[in-house]
């Protein structure tokens, strides 16, 4: 449903920031409540997304919100509302590639990757709605940038170089695990048949390679060997993403979505025809905790153990489909 709030004539934005502000300054929502989402803002007031990103913009420049990663923008701590409606900006400020770039991660951190846009960029760095594109021609180009900038945040060598290959790879693997982590919208746009080319990502590439080099492997086990440990960082971070984009659309917490489950969960329980998965399944007293953290080191430990025998040249086979030796 449309939303007519605010001042008459004032533009789009400008009566939905003066809407959400009222709310804050009445106490309907809360320090660290969530605002509604730019997708949210666009459905109730019937706007574009980028207007809906200019509205939480001039929020956030107001400190009434801010963003946070995976959940998306909430009231700020400590801020009063006040009653003058924010002005456009005078004059247009500086851009740069790196501001651009610096934004649009922001943005997919805080609301995934569907959220953004051109546009939404724009509106996020107060600039007007064509230029970006002086600086980045698309947003598939956009996007490649910010998986460049994404890997290189963080460095495996920044640990220094254990020179056991199983600790280099262990570092390896953690530091990708930590920037899925801190960027879950990474595990989106790419895959193992059409992996990133970008500079960054083979930084983590070429340490895990070198890691696994020097052993006897013939190269295409060693690349085996070092797709299937990627694969393992990526599948699980996959699982991110997608938990946030159905958090976003049902309304529902992980937990909350297997609550209202419940029946359906019972009633294969009670079936008789899955004994084991029944046992399993009754023996938890709160229910199953899925802890994706846990999983990743679980995972981790079990490749590095089959895989050292291979490695090391103690197995009678040199990797996937290489036969014995």
């Amino acid at each position: 449903m449309t939303q007519t709030t605010g001042t008459p004539g004032a533009p789009p934005y400008l009566r939905i920031v003066a809407a959400i502000r009222r709310r804050i300054a009445d106490g309907e929502l809360a320090p660290g409540d969530r605002v509604p989402s730019t997708r949210q803002i666009a459905s109730q007031w019937g706007v574009a997304l980028a207007t809906a990103t200019k509205a939480l913009t001039t929020l956030r420049l107001e400190g009434l919100v801010e963003a946070r990663p995976r959940v998306g923008t909430v009231v700020a701590g400590s801020t009063a509302a006040g009653n003058t409606p924010a002005a456009a900006p005078d004059a247009e400020p500086e851009l740069t590639l790196d501001r651009i770039v610096r934004a649009a991660v922001e943005i997919a951190d805080a609301e995934g990757l569907d959220a953004l846009s051109m546009r939404a960029v724009a509106a996020r760095l107060g600039v007007a709605a064509m230029s970006t594109y002086r600086y980045v021609p698309s947003k598939e180009d956009l996007v490649l940038l910010m998986a460049d900038a994404a890997f290189g945040e963080e460095s495996p060598a920044a640990s220094g170089a254990p020179g056991d290959w199983r600790a280099r790879v262990e570092v390896g693997a953690r530091t990708l695990w930590r920037l899925y982590r801190a960027h879950p919208w990474l595990a989106r746009i790419g895959s193992l048949t059409r992996p990133l080319l970008v500079p960054n990502l083979l930084v983590h590439g070429e340490w895990m390679l070198g890691a696994l080099d020097g052993h006897g492997l013939d190269p295409t086990a060693l690349f085996d060997i070092h797709v299937l440990l990627y694969s393992h960082v990526h599948g699980l971070a996959a699982h991110l993403e997608l938990e946030a984009d159905a958090e976003a659309a049902t309304g529902q917490s992980e937990d909350q979505w297997m609550d209202s489950r419940a029946p359906v969960l019972q009633d294969l329980v009670d079936s008789g025809r899955f004994p084991t998965f029944a046992r399993v399944v009754g023996s938890f007293e709160d229910g199953y905790d899925l802890r994706l953290d846990a999983l990743f080191e679980l995972g981790l430990t079990a490749l590095l153990d089959g895989l050292t025998p291979v490695v090391e040249g103690r197995g009678h086979s040199r990797g996937p489909g290489r036969g014995p030796v």
